[in-house]
């Protein structure tokens, strides 16, 4: 683990820190439904609990989709800030893998590591993270993924 604010020159050297888990996050029938829309995903899998109780995983499921785009929420809560952060960026994935669907009203949280930091112009800073959003009571996480991040720090 590693601190939550941490220094410029501590957060260049942090590729292999072991970072979470986060806190548990309720994915219910309401985040689901708001999720589908939001996107015009209203695949009866995910949004019809008596059509979805006749498929193999006996109730709905959360999007794919609506598992990654937690990541940030969760990740907030785990990721170090460097001093003198301006902000931060989504910048993309090298990799995403959706492992095992979320059923409705199970809890998630993610965990991560640093893979990478590598220094840009400009005070900038692209992070590689392998984050795993695990599912409470479940062997295999959700989704697995290669998270990339741009960080831009203050300059002098």
């Amino acid at each position: 683990m590693i601190e939550s604010n941490i220094s410029i020159e501590d957060f260049k050297n942090s590729a292999g820190a072991e970072l979470g888990p986060s806190d548990w996050l309720l994915i219910d029938q309401e985040r689901i439904n708001r999720f589908a829309d939001a996107t015009n995903d209203h695949q009866f899998i995910h949004v019809d609990p008596k059509k979805a109780a006749a498929t193999p995983f006996g109730t709905t499921i959360a999007h794919g989709f609506l598992s990654l785009s937690i990541l940030p929420h969760l990740l907030a809560q785990i990721i170090p800030i460097p001093d003198g952060i301006v902000m931060g960026i989504n910048y993309g994935a090298d990799r995403v893998r959706f492992s095992l669907p979320v059923k409705v009203d199970s809890r998630v949280r993610a965990s991560a590591r640093i893979e990478k930091v590598s220094a840009r112009s400009g005070g900038q800073f692209m992070v590689k993270t392998k984050v795993t959003l695990e599912i409470e009571n479940r062997k295999r996480p959700a989704v697995v993924a290669d998270i990339l991040s741009l960080y831009v720090v203050a300059l002098d």
